[in-house]
């Protein structure tokens, strides 16, 4: 990797943190750019600076002598970013998400479509990764949510009984991705979907997570219909982990897709479900 600091925009995000961390360890040095500096930590906030995407020209400063920048904020406002990238970067690595490969389009979804062709007319070299499903580590709201659902009820409504696949991708190698993003010649140009190595069912997953926990969950079946009057309820109902209405037409998708470039352009092969679940609630 190059000597040259990383600027991480939205540091303190869950993937921002994982970055932060495994950089440190190589030695790297960071500049990380966020909304709150007091959730970064002391030695963080040596090299901080302050952005607010509702106040462009705040980001604009932060990233004003950047060489090399990882966008961890939401897809969707990746737009923001590349338009406040000065020409002294040499490589930009954005966040984006499979979410874009919905049937589902929505406004987040033409935003993340307006971010690549941004990034592309821009001339700046960079490339977009796409991951699926994150999961990895205490404060993963992914798999963890899924085991909160399990100790509290000991079932998970699923839609059609959870019979749609998806292809979930430990936060590790999300991040060796961004690492490998950074200094490979050959990532640059077409976005890259990051993903596990293989498909799983969700009620499939239900179980896996279960077994991590030492539990035995229950997958009920339910029409799409009554969970998405569930996920309503969810958000004013304390107590309850929250799922949101897009959420629950998404799990009537399958999400596969293959991961080729991930394992040529990038090099990393991703671990597989038992072993990333092993890691999850070890920590």
């Amino acid at each position: 990797m190059t000597e040259s600091p990383v600027t991480i925009v939205g540091a303190t995000s869950k993937l921002g943190q994982n970055l932060m961390r495994r950089l440190a360890g190589r030695g790297r040095k960071v500049i990380p750019l966020a909304r709150r500096l007091d959730a970064l930590t002391p030695e963080q906030r040596v090299e901080a600076r302050h952005f607010d995407l509702e106040q462009p020209g705040s980001l604009k400063q932060a990233l004003r002598d950047a060489e090399y920048v990882v966008s961890c904020v939401q897809a969707h406002d990746g737009g923001t970013v590349v338009e406040a990238l000065p020409a002294s970067v040499k490589r930009v690595v954005m966040m984006g998400s499979t979410r874009i490969f919905s049937r589902y389009s929505n406004h987040q979804i033409e935003m993340q479509k307006q971010v690549i062709a941004a990034l592309a007319a821009s001339g700046i070299p960079g490339v977009v990764l796409h991951p699926t499903m994150i999961y990895g580590g205490p404060i993963d709201a992914n798999v963890q949510r899924i085991a909160a659902y399990i100790r509290k009820f000991g079932a998970v409504p699923l839609p059609g009984g959870g019979a749609t696949l998806m292809q979930p991708i430990h936060s590790d190698d999300v991040v060796s991705c961004i690492e490998a993003a950074l200094q490979r010649d050959d990532v640059l140009g077409k976005p890259i979907v990051v993903a596990g190595p293989q498909a799983i069912a969700y009620r499939d997953l239900v179980q896996a997570v279960g077994r991590a926990i030492g539990k035995s969950p229950v997958v009920l079946p339910l029409p799409s219909f009554a969970l998405q009057a569930i996920a309503a309820l969810t958000a004013v109902v304390p107590g309850i982990p929250t799922i949101r209405i897009d959420e629950v037409r998404r799990l009537s998708e399958n999400k596969t897709f293959p991961i080729d470039d991930m394992r040529h352009r990038l090099g990393v092969e991703p671990i597989d479900i038992p072993t990333g679940l092993a890691r999850t609630f070890s920590q």
